[in-house]
């Protein structure tokens, strides 16, 4: 079940997971964009019990789910979006600057938020209220006036609390790769949005990477993943664990340790077998586990040299000495030190944001944050000394390629 593996394998299994869906995500678009609406509840009649509800989530929906949920939750979620708030709240932006660089030149950036997006948050086998948080709040830090969500039916009432709690009421009920769809492409119901967010499995990933025409995307994210790097020093049980909470998100979920030590791997492999009959998602714990496993190596060097190649999701370093490992890592999406740093704490309340780029795609996309809702405006103001300076350089380069008019736009302005 959790056993020896190969690095090389580990990363294939997790693109080839994304292919294998892509042509039954390609048809469900083209459901979507031929059919809207109709489409919408087509599938949510095959796939969701409660297909025949109405698409949007009425106001006094929100209300009722307050009924429904214990009042320490709801506490729970206000507390987490204080916490995810002040940290994103950090990474905001200059909204205008500008600086003279040299006489007469100045120059500067504008930064505004997009108008309208969608976040879309998983369902169906769990409450997701904290991707709610996750998606939403660096979109309301990052000043975007219009947010729509869509989440599967049925919304478990701790999800609408959530979405209650950020102040985002426009809610579907769609899930899928035809919710993603319909938020790219616009139907009767949804209107288009201009980029989408949030986490889901192969399905919703796969549609998220087709649609980017239609709608921006954060970056591929989903299903879950975990990789670790550890030596003698780190305790197994906690390992184990920190495997298992990833594992239990989606049986497509997989988890890789990396180690110097054959005596921990063979611990974490019977803690992980021991613990997995006693858990609750014990069907999903085991499939997942099916692509999970560990990796020997001889140092630490090799130990970040395979970690870079993987670029996982969550990247936990347990070792004795963090500090040089952290320093060479080049591609996480989020790195979690020492042995009281389990990933669950990012997954909920610690601040920072659980939408992260899966499937290697860590070594081109950073996480989910403020800035993926804003667009950056650069400025610039000659005054005519400032012209006078640059002018022979502009000149030169616009008749080297060819482009008379560059030139004398700028010739008429000094004759």
């Amino acid at each position: 079940m959790f056993g020896p593996l190969e690095v090389e394998s580990w990363v294939a299994g997790r693109r080839k997971g994304l292919q294998d869906v892509r042509g039954r995500v390609e048809e469900i678009i083209a459901a979507v964009r031929g059919r809207g609406d109709s489409a919408l509840i087509e599938f949510a009649r095959k796939y969701d019990a409660s297909g025949m509800l109405p698409l949007r989530v009425e106001e006094d929906e929100f209300e009722a789910a307050y009924e429904e949920v214990e009042p320490e939750l709801v506490e729970a979620l206000l507390e987490a979006e204080a916490r995810i708030t002040r940290f994103h709240e950090l990474q905001r932006p200059r909204d205008l600057w500008m600086q003279e660089l040299e006489p007469g030149i100045v120059l500067g950036e504008k930064v505004t938020p997009l108008d309208r997006i969608g976040i879309y948050v998983p369902g169906r086998r769990a409450a997701y209220p904290s991707s709610v948080l996750m998606s939403a709040i660096p979109a309301k830090v990052a000043g975007v006036r219009e947010i729509c969500c869509c989440t599967p039916p049925p919304i478990h009432p701790l999800t609408l609390v959530a979405l209650d709690v950020v102040g985002v009421k426009e809610v579907y009920r769609a899930g899928g790769a035809q919710a993603v769809a319909a938020m790219a492409l616009g139907t009767a119901s949804i209107r288009k949005v201009q980029k989408i967010v949030g986490p889901g499995n192969v399905y919703v990933t796969m549609a998220k990477i087709l649609l980017r025409e239609e709608a921006e995307i954060d970056f591929p994210a989903g299903p879950s993943e975990i990789g670790i790097i550890a030596d003698e020093t780190a305790n197994p049980l906690f390992i184990a664990m920190d495997i298992l909470a990833q594992a239990e998100h989606d049986p497509e979920a997989a988890c890789i340790l990396i180690t110097t030590s054959e005596v921990l791997a063979l611990s974490v492999k019977k803690d992980v077998e021991r613990l997995v009959g006693g858990m609750e998602r014990g069907e999903i714990l085991r499939e997942s586990l099916e692509r999970s496993g560990y990796r020997l190596v001889r140092g630490m060097d090799e130990a970040v040299r395979e970690m870079d190649r993987i670029a996982p999701e969550h990247l936990s370093i347990q070792v004795k000495d963090p500090l040089p490992v952290l320093q060479r890592i080049r591609h996480a999406g989020a790195i979690f030190i020492g042995p009281y740093s389990p990933v669950a704490c990012g997954d909920y309340a610690s601040g920072t944001n659980h939408v992260l780029p899966t499937a290697g795609y860590a070594q081109v996309y950073s996480g989910l944050d403020v800035m993926h809702f804003c667009k950056r405006i650069t400025i610039q103001q000659l005054t005519q000394e400032g012209l006078e300076g640059i002018a022979g350089v502009v000149e030169s380069l616009a008749e080297a390629e060819g482009l008379q008019a560059h030139a004398e736009s700028v010739r008429v302005r000094i004759r």
